[in-house]
């Protein structure tokens, strides 16, 4: 198997336990199940930027492999790969595949997809995909391959709604081991996007700062590191 770029290692922070599950509970269920056993037919979730696609499937991948199973996350959108990375994956136990639809169209991504699929059914292998559509909107030249996709069990990915997103981020500090007090989080909410992928981005490089300095996450050390981050 050829050594993939950096970009595909998982991140700590994407597990299951600092996933707000909001109106997703039937797919992380899903998600859950599949990455503990075999003899599940392949899903398919979807939704916008910012929506937490691959924080799902990087969380599948990491409970798989702490049930003992064999699991990649591979995000097809890095501009890095080409079809010769996916050789060798069939013989996985969970294989997680990110931004299909950018190579849906893309006839030299054809075979390689599909002798893919092959390899993991063939194992009783479980494959789990994403995409900003549903694969109904994506372009699958390859006939046989558009109808196995399109035969996978689909989720929707609902967004969080704003009103939840500031105990949700106060729960994804605390997996972190991180206190969160709430005129920091009012300050966050103030001064960030109005959406939780944003805010949960900025949550990680925090916790990586106040690590490094051994500090709280007071209003003054966050403004400073967000300032720091700006010039």
């Amino acid at each position: 198997m050829e050594q993939l770029p950096l970009s595909v290692r998982l991140r700590p922070a994407s597990t299951f336990a600092t996933f707000s599950v909001g109106e997703n509970a039937a797919l992380v269920a899903a998600l859950k199940a599949r990455a503990r056993m075999p003899g599940h037919q392949p899903l398919w979730l979807w939704g916008g930027a910012g929506s937490g696609r691959t924080h799902l499937l990087q969380a599948t991948c990491a409970a798989a492999g702490h049930a003992g199973r064999r699991a990649a996350y591979l995000p097809l959108g890095d501009a890095a790969l080409h079809p010769g990375h996916l050789a060798g994956l069939g013989e996985l136990d969970v294989l997680c595949l990110d931004d299909l639809g950018i190579v849906g169209g893309r006839p030299e991504w054809q075979a390689a997809l599909f002798g893919l699929y092959q390899s993991l059914r063939e194992r009783d292998s479980v494959l789990v995909m994403a995409a900003a559509c549903s694969p109904l909107a994506v372009s699958f030249p390859l006939p046989d391959l558009a109808s196995r996709l399109r035969a996978a069990e689909v989720f929707q990915l609902r967004p969080l709604p704003e009103a939840d997103q500031g105990p949700a981020l106060v729960h994804r500090a605390a997996v972190l081991g991180l206190d969160l007090p709430p005129e920091t989080l009012t300050y966050l909410q103030r001064r960030l996007p109005r959406d939780f992928a944003s805010l949960c981005d900025v949550l990680d490089r925090l916790d990586d700062a106040a690590l490094a300095a051994q500090r709280p996450l007071t209003v003054p050390f966050v403004r400073a590191v967000l300032d720091g981050e700006q010039r």
